[in-house]
């Protein structure tokens, strides 16, 4: 059996109604995993499972609500058994200057990206050690959580705050064999930003990138399957960049 399998775990995905979420949950189970998707959209959440099959389900998860959390737990293990592998994908932004950007607009963005990334954190870790199973978190920064780029503050900041973080729990749930990692991609190509990367803006950032390209949601897939499975055992801490090199650009 391949290092990179996950047959036998059961792993969480929020924030898997669209986007990178769903794409996490089929590559997961593709790598052998039953996987429960978790969001508020449970319309969305439906078409996520079907596309994957009889291995996967859906539970309605608001991550900043503590006990939609707890709920959106005990409903997973009803069915597949205790969480052991965690995707903390949940996760907002809003596009403004720092200077126009509301109290609640700040809100919304900390409270998903930080708050709500910690909640279902503390939650799995807390079953796992009940259940007494190993697991691994996986938790999705950015590289805008490791250098900043202008209209994006409270997002750059939340996701800083969830590098941080990371290196908090890997230090005190190593103990647990809870491994606690995160994956920071860079910009890649969604349909929810092929507007923006066609302007001239976004071109102009496409050439800031080293490889001169935006990245494919493809492109993650290894990096997540070795933070989620064996093959990254003595893993824990790290902080997984998939950037094209963003990170080593020039200033």
């Amino acid at each position: 059996m391949s290092a990179f399998s996950l047959t036998g775990r059961h792993a969480l995905v929020t924030g898997a109604s669209s986007g990178l979420g769903r794409h996490f949950a089929k590559v997961l189970a593709a790598a052998g995993a039953t996987v429960t998707v978790g969001a508020r959209r449970e319309a969305a959440l439906a078409e996520t499972v079907e596309s994957i099959g009889v291995q996967a389900q859906s539970v309605r998860m608001d991550v900043t609500d503590a006990s939609s959390v707890a709920q959106a737990f005990a409903a997973a293990e009803a069915r597949f058994g205790p969480v052991t592998v965690l995707i903390n994908n949940a996760g907002v932004t809003i596009t403004k200057a720092a200077l126009d950007v509301a109290e609640s607009e700040w809100a919304s963005v900390i409270d998903t990206n930080l708050k709500g990334a910690w909640l279902v954190a503390q939650h799995a870790a807390q079953r796992m050690i009940h259940h007494s199973v190993p697991g691994s978190v996986v938790n999705i920064a950015s590289i805008l959580g490791l250098r900043v780029s202008g209209g994006v503050a409270p997002y750059a900041i939340s996701k800083a705050g969830v590098v941080q973080m990371t290196k908090s729990l890997a230090l005190e749930w190593a103990r647990h064999r809870i491994r606690v990692n995160a994956l920071a991609p860079g910009y890649i190509e969604t349909e929810l930003n092929d507007a923006f990367f066609g302007s001239d803006a976004g071109k102009a950032l496409i050439r800031r990138i080293p490889q001169r390209r935006l990245g494919e949601a493809k492109e993650l897939d290894g990096p997540l399957l070795l933070l989620a499975s064996e093959a990254g055992s003595y893993m824990t801490g790290s902080i997984v960049a998939v950037d094209g090199g963003h990170l080593v650009s020039g200033l």
